[in-house]
């Protein structure tokens, strides 16, 4: 017995899927996605020898994007970083400096922790 071909009857169907090679359509889901993602800002000490960082987790885009949004923000501030497991690490105690850029930028930020 054979299947039936399964009919698309919108975009939807696709599974949140989009692929465009259209530069204004790519920047128009960029802006979506940024405007419906909530980063989360906060210190931590946790297995770096005592010393301070500032994660950000939640980014919505891919490890390429968030490499190229943590250079930019590492160069900004003068300070080092990396970005891990979609986390992205910036050296020292720079919580409100990180959270001011990244919503310049267009991303909504919560701060997390005292």
């Amino acid at each position: 017995m054979g299947r039936g071909k399964k009919t698309l009857k919108d975009l939807s169907d696709l599974g949140g899927l989009v692929y465009s090679t259209d530069a204004q359509t790519r920047q128009e889901i960029q802006r979506q996605q940024k405007a419906g993602a909530v980063l989360e800002a906060r210190f931590s000490k946790k297995g770096r020898g005592g010393k301070t960082v500032t994660v950000v987790t939640g980014f919505p885009g891919t490890e390429a994007e968030l490499k190229a949004l943590a250079k930019k923000i590492k160069s900004r501030l003068g300070v080092g970083g990396n970005v891990k497991q979609g986390e992205m690490i910036i050296q020292g105690n720079n919580r409100d400096k990180v959270i001011a850029l990244l919503e310049a930028e267009g991303y909504k930020v919560k701060r997390v922790g005292g």
